[in-house]
């Protein structure tokens, strides 16, 4: 592999929680097929096979978890909980916190199309991660960074919520496209702070519809801003 992918992967693996001691399978998990079909002479091989390990990866490590931490649910309680934790969406969402987008291989077709930020292939790339991760370090490993970064909803569910991991800019394109044939459009209002504490403001605007949003990345900001258009869209059609 070439050696100067491994500094942007160092970062990534800091952000992960786990230093690969084969970074080649890293660097599987994060190649789309659309870039080994441009390039044929790669050194590594696209992330499907990964994907379809990590899939079993994720549902039994998760399996495991909910069984130690919920000793008193029924099959058919941890069963809803797993579909809740192991889906497309929750995990895109963990994949976008992540920063995984930035590290994907793709082809000049896929990446022209906005193939970063699609949900289908950050899920795709989790599960191919999880998979890398297994491979390298063992169920011990996988196992563990499940346990952290599904922390938060695991937490959310104890305390009677569910999982806190809807992602309002999918969601919302989707509701817009669908009604109106239409793409939520988001523009950076300001940005203000230090630059180790930085604030984004942005404005999103689709059918005639204006709202804002604010957070500690540009991206934080327009899921609040997305969420509040979804929420106003919502209420209209149940009224």
């Amino acid at each position: 592999m070439d050696n100067e992918k491994l500094p942007i992967f160092a970062a990534f693996e800091q952000a992960l929680g786990y230093v690969f001691r084969d970074p080649l399978l890293l660097a599987n998990a994060f190649t789309h097929r659309s870039y080994t079909n441009e390039n044929p002479s790669a050194s590594r091989q696209d992330n499907e096979r990964l994907e379809f390990l990590g899939d079993a990866v994720l549902q039994l490590c998760i399996s495991d978890l909910l069984m130690r931490r919920f000793p008193a649910y029924t099959e058919g309680r941890l069963s809803k909980m797993r579909a809740a934790l192991v889906n497309e969406q929750s995990l895109a969402v963990l994949g976008r916190r992540l920063g995984m987008g930035n590290h994907l291989f793709l082809g000049k077709g896929e990446e022209s199309s906005g193939g970063r930020e699609k949900t289908s292939l950050l899920a795709d790339t989790f599960e191919a991660v999880m998979a890398a991760v297994y491979l390298d370090g063992g169920f011990s490993q996988a196992s563990r960074l499940v346990a952290d970064l599904f922390a938060e909803a695991i937490s959310a569910e104890r305390e009677g919520g569910g999982p806190p991991y809807r992602d309002y800019k999918s969601a919302l394109q989707e509701l817009c496209q669908s009604r109106f044939h239409e793409t939520p459009k988001y523009q950076l209002l300001n940005e203000y702070g230090p630059d180790h504490d930085k604030t984004f403001e942005v404005e999103l605007v689709v059918e005639s519809v204006k709202e804002t949003g604010t957070g500690k990345s540009r991206k934080e900001a327009e899921q609040q801003a997305a969420g509040k258009a979804l929420d106003f869209f919502e209420s209209m059609q149940s009224s």
